[in-house]
């Protein structure tokens, strides 16, 4: 059967067009590739990407990110930090609920005539330049992180497309409860205002996730990013406008409903990474020029509390996002989210010992 398995493989590579891999010297390499990036406009992040071409080829590197020969988004990835810088996705709607796959790696980040498709990782094959799941065992533990998505599999517009999300280089170490609370409750606040606001079906929304790089380090391996960042935009179909906004949080531990992220011009988040960025000839972009740099209207779907700009203290727990019980009478929204991440950790001891 595994013979069968790599003959297929090889079959499928040797019909590949030369342009077809999922890791690129640049995005417009593949088309279906640059239907990630409105207008076909990759963003400038000065040092790592600037009009479509990367700086330095050695450590970042673009994933065409694919999954059963189907393009799902767009990665940079730094095989250095063994993170992603950012990954780009568009919305259009999204899939019910899905069972925790296994997470996958990029084979063609450590051999480059590797499967395009992304594929569990071997075991005991050693990755150099991507981070691996065994990198964060315990890492709640030592470091209290755990994997952060940068595409959300919320978002994704169909069960193939959520599978795709679970790939170890559209993943950082987040502070675990900030991935748990404020960061997720940013990601269901936005998907909501995209939904509540572009409809128009043949415009779609398009979104850019990124970290930036930290002075910590997990495993010995991987990079703990300082600081995460999301930003959207997308043509407001009540306001007949596009519109965009942006968030940036702290990567660190907080307490359950006591922080909110609140929405900032893309103008704001633009002046919070440059300078992580420092280029006196370019500026962070991360949108084509459609996009409003300084969009501050309230739309639907935002909290009032939203309106004033800022990150406050708010209280309260949601569905989704679950605060963890504060007394001996668990909540159910909590003990589900347990049961979650059980059934997680024994289908990948059950992959890691039998396959």
């Amino acid at each position: 059967m595994e013979v069968v398995k790599l003959l297929s493989a090889l079959l499928l590579v040797s019909f590949l067009p030369p342009g077809f891999s999922r890791v690129v010297n640049k995005f417009s390499d593949i088309p279906e590739c640059e239907s990630f990036f409105m207008d076909k406009m990759t963003p400038n992040i000065p040092g790592i990407l600037v009009d479509g071409i990367v700086k330095d080829q050695n450590r970042y590197k673009p994933i065409c990110q694919m999954f059963k020969n189907v393009y799902r988004f767009a990665t940079i990835y730094d095989t250095t930090s063994r993170i992603p810088v950012f990954s780009a996705y568009t919305f259009t709607g999204s899939a019910g609920s899905i069972k925790r796959p296994a997470w996958k790696i990029e084979p063609q980040l450590d051999k480059q005539e590797g499967e395009p498709n992304m594929e569990l990782a071997i075991p005991g094959v050693i990755y150099n330049n991507q981070a691996v799941k065994e990198d964060y065992v315990g890492s709640e533990v030592t470091k209290k992180v755990n994997r952060g998505h940068m595409f959300p599999n919320e978002f994704a517009i169909d069960q193939d497309t959520k599978n795709s999300t679970f790939t170890m280089t559209n993943c950082v170490p987040q502070a675990e409860t900030s991935n748990a609370f404020s960061w997720c409750r940013m990601e269901s606040k936005v998907k909501k205002i995209i939904e509540d606001n572009c409809k128009d079906p043949n415009k779609k929304a398009y979104l850019v996730t990124g970290a930036v790089p930290g002075d910590d380090i997990l495993n010995n391996r991987v990079n703990i990013p300082s600081y995460l960042w999301s930003a959207y935009c997308c043509y407001n179909s009540n306001q007949q406008q596009w519109m965009a906004k942006g968030y940036w949080s702290k990567n660190e531990q907080e307490v359950c409903g006591k922080k909110r992220l609140l929405p900032k011009t893309l103008k704001d988040l633009y002046k919070d990474l440059e300078p992580f960025y420092p280029s006196a000839e370019v500026k962070v972009s991360l949108f084509s020029q459609q996009c409003p740099v300084d969009f501050t209207l309230k739309v639907a779907g935002e909290d009032e509390e939203d309106e004033d700009f800022y990150e406050t203290e708010v209280s309260g727990e949601d569905e989704e996002c679950p605060c963890p019980p504060q007394s001996p009478f668990m909540t159910w929204a909590w003990v589900k989210s347990q049961i979650s991440k059980v059934i997680e950790e024994v289908y990948l001891n059950f992959i890691k010992i039998f396959l």
